[in-house]
């Protein structure tokens, strides 16, 4: 019944070969359950789920095989990503780890020749960025462990969506330019992304009867068609020997059919921490942002606002300065190293990372990592030599849903850089990961926690989060934007929770984002904002403008028991909240 539905809409779009796809609204609110994404087909697909009586777990999946249709250059099956999970009935928050992992033939050299670092595009356009991916897995184990309907059924809608096609919007066709000659290099992708070698216009329907087959052969068959059937060794081809334009050659993959084969999904107990009263849930190692963010409210906490000021955004930015420090030292794949997340989570350690915050100057970037061991001392924060990190993509998508009964997701998920590797499969029109070059490819510091190795899982910012209020939920957020996520996250619950904004004002407020560099990454209206910016130069602050980051979704449950949806207002050409008024 939801793929027809759906399906009437989408044929009604596809009439004529220039058309307006769905309108977008960056808020919604109802009391049927709500749905937020970057995409208005998904969320619409997501929305037709509760409509038809499935809950947010079934929402969230059909929703995310949505958007493996509509932004495949920021998400699909063949990535991964970590799913939050509030159940209403037990008051519990569980998560799920989709991340993609390391072949087993990967060692600590996997990106290195004669002893350098590869190049950094040359390595993301290549086999060896290319891990076991997560995505279909995490579908399945969380319709299974918390959904009322079969992966087949929420797989639908998204088939027949792939199968009609949707109407190209201005983000997409500039996406599509940005890396147009990245993708002529591969044949299957141009043939897909780039119809007569151009990038498709706007207005005009693109359709993928691939991925709609690949859908029909997952409801089918079930995800062991990956992990254990004719698309997992189709991965594995693509990988290991990428099919190219003659003259663009690039290195091969280490993918073994026994590494899909063995791969799982871990559910892992949720990072917590409390911030004026309320409890906030995140996602634990590999992913940072759990941590991180906890870190940051942690060390926000013992500062008490007085409306947005340049104190209070002075803090903010040391805070994330501090966490990011601590999340380069610390965090990884807990399977490879030893995370403290307990200790990172503590308000102890917090206390002695916000001592070293000067209220008149900025800290000078890079700063060493605090030692959660022992955090009873407040040590002078002490400058480090800069080193190349990890080259963690920007291009994720992130979705949130609420149900009528109280259910919540947060999931983020990626193939990382935007377009994956660049690379489509064959035949099976879903794009491979470059995930795997979120590992750093050399040591950035002394015991790096994110380095490859056989099976580990590289270290993640993805920061999908829950906040509850007694027990019930109040809010839960995420957003894409690479390494700039942690503070994406921090910012919004700041301006939520201390400044007061609506949700959709506090994911449309202006941005900065410091993750212990030299300079802060801010975009403009950020920039333009006086006396803070003068004020914070003064204190030290030094900006780099960038136009745009990060788009985040989020839900949020009113006093009276409604919904609000809430997506980006402009950022990335807005995003698209849906709720069921009853």
């Amino acid at each position: 019944m939801v793929a027809a539905v759906v399906g009437v809409a989408l044929t009604a779009c596809t009439s004529s070969s220039q058309q307006t796809g769905p309108a977008m609204r960056p808020e919604a609110v109802g009391d049927g359950g709500a749905v937020a994404s970057i995409d208005p087909y998904a969320s619409a697909i997501g929305l037709e789920v509760l409509r038809s009586g499935g809950n947010a777990v079934d929402a969230a999946v059909a929703t995310a095989a949505a958007l493996g249709v509509t932004e495949p250059y920021s998400t699909g099956i063949g990535g991964g990503g970590f799913f939050v999970y509030y159940d209403a009935a037990s008051g519990k928050v569980s998560t799920l780890d989709g991340r993609e992992t390391a072949p087993a033939a990967a060692d600590a050299n996997h990106f290195t020749e004669n002893g350098q670092a590869i190049n950094a595009d040359e390595a993301m356009s290549s086999g060896l960025a290319v891990g076991v991916p997560g995505t279909p897995a995490t579908w399945d184990e969380a319709a299974r462990r918390w959904g009322t309907r079969p992966l087949a059924e929420l797989l639908k809608p998204a088939a027949e969506l792939a199968r009609n096609g949707f109407v190209v919007d201005q983000a997409f066709r500039a996406q599509t330019e940005e890396n147009a000659k990245r993708f002529a290099r591969f044949p299957a992708t141009a043939q897909l992304y780039l119809p007569g070698g151009q990038p498709p216009d706007v207005g005009t329907t693109l359709r993928n009867p691939d991925l709609a087959a690949t859908y029909d052969r997952l409801g089918a068959k079930g995800v062991g068609a990956i992990y254990r059937g004719a698309i997992g060794a189709d991965i594995v081809a693509a990988a290991n020997a990428p099919r190219t334009e003659p003259g663009q050659g690039v290195r091969p993959g280490k993918l073994a059919p026994a590494d899909l084969a063995g791969y799982q999904v871990i559910p892992r107990d949720p990072t917590h921490t409390t911030y004026r009263g309320l409890d906030v849930y995140g996602m634990g190692a590999p992913s940072s942002g759990g941590i991180g963010v906890a870190e940051a409210l942690n060390i926000l906490e013992r500062t008490t606002p007085r409306g947005r000021s340049t104190d209070l955004l002075h803090r903010y930015l040391e805070a994330t300065r501090l966490a990011f420090a601590d999340r380069n030292r610390w965090v990884g794949d807990p399977a490879a190293n030893e995370v403290p997340t307990a200790a990172l989570l503590s308000k102890q350690f917090a206390d002695s990372r916000a001592c070293l915050i000067d209220p008149a100057h900025a800290a000078r970037s890079p700063i060493g990592a605090g030692d959660p061991h022992a955090p009873a001392s407040c040590v002078a924060p002490v400058t480090v030599a800069p080193a190349p990190g990890a080259t963690e993509g920007r291009n994720t998508a992130h979705l949130t849903v609420a149900d009528a009964k109280g259910n919540v997701v947060a999931y983020t998920l990626t193939i990382g850089k935007i377009g994956g590797s660049g690379m489509v499969v064959p035949g099976r029109g879903f794009f491979l990961t470059t995930v795997l070059t979120d590992f750093g490819f050399t040591p950035a510091i002394p015991g790096d926690p994110n380095l490859p190795g056989p099976g580990n899982r590289p270290r993640s910012s993805m920061s999908p989060t829950i906040v509850l209020d007694r027990g019930q939920p109040l809010l839960a957020v995420g957003s894409s934007g690479g390494t700039t996520i942690l503070s994406t996250i921090t910012q919004t619950l700041v301006n939520r929770l201390d400044l007061g904004m609506s949700l959709v004002d506090a994911i449309a407020a202006p941005r900065a984002s410091q993750r212990n560099e030299p300079k802060t990454e801010a975009e403009p209206a950020f920039l333009a904002a006086q006396p803070e910016r003068d004020e914070l130069a003064a204190r030290g602050h030094e900006f780099t403008e960038v136009e745009e980051f990060g788009s985040a979704t989020g839900v949020e449950r009113r006093p009276d028991g409604r919904w609000v949806a809430a997506a980006e207002t402009a950022r990335r050409g807005g995003g698209s909240a849906m709720a069921i008024d009853r």
